[in-house]
């Protein structure tokens, strides 16, 4: 059963989910998304910051929830996922963005990884994508690595990602691969305008990364856009939540965290009454 609430533009796929309860939290900026030139020291905070601290923590029987989050570059996917982390402050949450694993093409020389289509499903690992995502499930620890945008290679250094009751992860082509989707239990699509999303990529482009329009456009017309409408558009149908107008429609954000709160709670619950019953 779907429901549209035409006030707020929020779509919502209710199928096998119950009653959510709102609960606000404050907005945050949005963060990195799509292929980045810039030097790994240059890049945001928020990929250093993969596991936040709790209050509760789910035993390791428990398979952690992950949530996977997709859509056009300059949607605000990274804005939605890095708010639904900030508000899980009761739980272990650990972040995870996919272009981390972008393959290394150590048989390329620099200009030929230059010249690559980033935004095709190729330029993906997916293999190791998964392998991460299904150790984690096992609460076992993984490696995450760390992409160098200036060589186009991974960097010898890897970010340690620890066992999380939520798994949140980003990225363009998420909902692309079939094993990927599979590892999700909650699917959001984040959706916007192809004109806002131009907009945005040119203002970032411009301002971080210090590229010039003409490069800027031809990107976007020659891979970003075609990309998209091949590959991000169509994997929108897989997505259990689409949430419309970027990062900041709080009533989304706060409908699919108040979703994601109950889950972990229910399992909370059950942990603690099989612990007091075994006590007796």
């Amino acid at each position: 059963m779907r429901f549209w609430f035409p006030t707020d533009h929020v779509h919502v796929d209710y199928h096998k989910r119950r009653d959510i309860h709102v609960q606000r939290y404050p907005p945050v900026d949005d963060i990195h998304e799509g292929h980045d030139h810039r030097r790994n020291d240059e890049l945001p905070p928020a990929h250093s910051e993969q596991v936040r601290g709790s209050t509760v923590m789910l035993d390791s029987e428990h398979k952690p929830l992950i949530i996977g989050i997709a859509g056009g570059s300059g949607s605000g996917k990274s804005t939605v996922a890095r708010n639904v982390a900030e508000a899980l402050t009761d739980f272990a949450v650990a972040f995870i963005d996919m272009d981390a694993y972008y393959r290394n093409f150590t048989d390329l020389s620099l200009e030929q990884r230059r010249r690559l289509n980033w935004d095709h499903p190729d330029a993906f690992d997916y293999r190791l994508l998964t392998e991460h995502l299904r150790r984690l499930s096992a609460r076992q620890t993984v490696d995450k690595p760390v992409y160098d945008f200036v060589t186009h290679l991974r960097s010898v250094d890897v970010v340690p990602i620890e066992p999380s009751d939520v798994i949140v992860i980003d990225g363009i082509l998420l909902f692309v691969d079939e094993e990927v989707r599979d590892l999700c239990d909650v699917k959001v699509f984040v959706d916007a305008d192809s004109d806002i999303r131009l907009i945005r990529r040119i203002q970032r482009d411009l301002s971080s990364r210090g590229r010039p329009l003409g490069e800027i456009i031809d990107q976007y017309l020659s891979t970003v856009q075609p990309m998209h409408l091949q590959f991000v558009e169509p994997s929108k149908r897989y997505a259990d939540v689409i949430v419309p107008r970027g990062g900041h429609n709080s009533v989304a954000i706060e409908m699919i965290v108040a979703k994601i709160r109950q889950r972990l709670g229910y399992t909370a619950f059950r942990l603690t009454a099989r612990q007091e019953s075994t006590a007796i």
